[in-house]
């Protein structure tokens, strides 16, 4: 239960991405908002390679890929787009360890996660890495190994920090119900079987070793109780996307003691209510799973229901401080 308490995570942070390219003013808002649980961000805007299947691809250990009309690519060297990720990654550590300085506590960095990146990156075909098994194991096994090299890095620039890895999974429903579309459109490529995620997930996990990870994601039918077999400290999803149908496995998460991320501020321009009204939704699960209110802070932190790329700068240094916010009011009145 040590992993899932507020000094290993905090009560509210922000997914990842935000609006412009400046790295330094990124920075700055995602540490000075969250001064708790202060994340790396991701500027998109800045184009390929700052994108969240670009900047992974970056992250990969002997895989390459490259932008294609049609997307990012494997390819068999690192070219102008492999080294354009890498560079604008170096520019956003160089930006968050400045803002880092003695910083102790938790620190989220991310990165996209096995599946969705199969389904992202195609083969040298044009298809879909999904479509064939051993170079979905390849892409794990790469993603691992730069991962681990990832979090190595981030722990000598913030001595002080714990980093939380987060695993973007958005395709990760698609990928279990053969959702994911062929590259001719016509078709969908086969589910993959529950079993042989659950396991890829579990060893891209192990990286981290005793550190906490976190799988977001912002679609429909979050599959919890597979997510959390597979060791998900914490699972982040879009909140206004729960069903009753979810009732079950949130449940079972919470007394297991894997945090819930809750998504509860809306990721496009627009009034905010209340920090009171952005949790009430919270508060009504709560009541109707029959958890004691005394577990709410020590089982949730509060983000925007997905990354802030799409909004306006305004609006997203509104929407992360609305989340303090909402924790806040969370924490004062759990009932």
């Amino acid at each position: 239960m040590s992993e899932n308490s507020q000094s290993a995570f905090g009560a509210a942070t922000g997914i990842g991405s935000l609006p412009g390219g400046d790295a330094r003013e990124a920075a700055k808002t995602a540490t000075g908002t969250f001064e708790d649980f202060p994340f790396l961000p991701e500027l998109p805007a800045r184009g390929p390679g700052a994108d969240m299947l670009g900047r992974t691809a970056g992250l990969l250990v002997e895989l390459y890929a490259r932008v294609e009309p049609s997307g990012w690519r494997i390819g068999d060297r690192p070219g102008r787009d492999t080294r354009r990720a890498r560079s604008w990654l170096v520019e956003d550590l160089d930006a968050l360890e400045e803002f880092t300085q003695g910083h102790q506590g938790p620190l989220k960095v991310q990165a996209v996660g096995p599946w969705t990146l199969a389904a992202g990156l195609e083969l040298r075909n044009g298809e879909a890495a999904l479509s064939d098994p051993g170079a979905c194991r390849d892409l794990a096994a790469s993603l691992a190994e730069g991962l681990r090299l990832h979090l190595a890095e981030i722990r000598r620039r913030v001595p002080g920090a714990r980093p939380v890895l987060q695993l973007d999974e958005p395709s990760l429903t698609a990928v279990l119900q053969g959702r994911v579309r062929t590259a001719s459109g016509y078709r969908t490529h086969r589910a993959v079987d529950r079993q042989v995620v659950e396991a890829t997930l579990r060893e891209v996990l192990r990286v981290h070793g005793d550190g906490p990870v976190v799988v977001h994601s912002c679609a429909p039918e979050v599959p919890f109780a597979l997510l959390r077999r597979a060791g998900a400290a914490g699972i982040s999803f879009d909140f206004s996307l729960l069903t009753e149908r979810d009732d079950d496995a949130i449940g079972e998460a919470v007394e297991s003691g894997t945090r819930l991320f809750a998504g509860v501020v809306p990721t496009t321009d627009g009034p905010l209510s209340d920090p009171a009204g952005s949790v009430m939704g919270v508060r009504t699960l709560w009541r109707r799973l029959g958890l004691p209110p005394g577990l709410l802070t020590e089982s949730v932190t509060l983000t925007p229901a997905c990354g802030l790329a799409g909004a306006s700068p305004a609006y997203a240094r509104r929407a992360l401080a609305h989340c303090v916010r909402a924790a806040r009011s969370l924490a004062d009145n759990p009932e």
